[in-house]
């Protein structure tokens, strides 16, 4: 299994929205390092949350329900896209704030490209959000 962290705008799709739909193809994504990052992905997959804007925080978790597959949102082949299923709500999100106060975090890709929209987790970053997160 692999640890994903996804950014979304809330305006735009929320993590509610999310658990609203159950499922939804996360299409979009038009930066290379990140597509890259969805053809990587595989069914199963844990996948955070964040919410950018005015929240910056992990607020949830889902899962990857179906692996790369074309964007039918793009105007060209490039980019892809990955289905995401909603699994839960962190009891408590996790602020920026606290990843960044966090040494176990301080490697985490959030912090060294916050432009980009899709990256990977270590299995250790995963479980420190979740204990952050008062899950673990």
């Amino acid at each position: 299994m692999h640890y994903w962290l996804v950014k979304s705008d809330p305006g735009e799709y929320s993590f509610a929205d999310l658990e609203r739909d159950g499922t939804t193809a996360w299409t979009g994504i038009r930066n290379y390092q990140a597509r890259n990052y969805l053809r990587q992905m595989q069914k199963g997959d844990r996948v955070v949350v964040y919410h950018s804007g005015t929240e910056r925080a992990v607020v949830g978790v889902a899962s990857v329900a179906r692996e790369a597959y074309p964007d039918p949102t793009a105007d060209t082949a490039d980019w892809e896209c990955v289905d995401l299923a909603f699994e839960h709500w962190l009891r408590r999100p996790v602020s920026l704030e606290q990843i960044k106060a966090t040494p176990a975090l301080r490697t985490m890709q959030l912090l060294k490209q916050s432009r980009l929209s899709v990256m990977p987790l270590s299995a250790e970053e995963y479980r420190m959000l979740r204990v952050l997160a008062q899950e673990a």
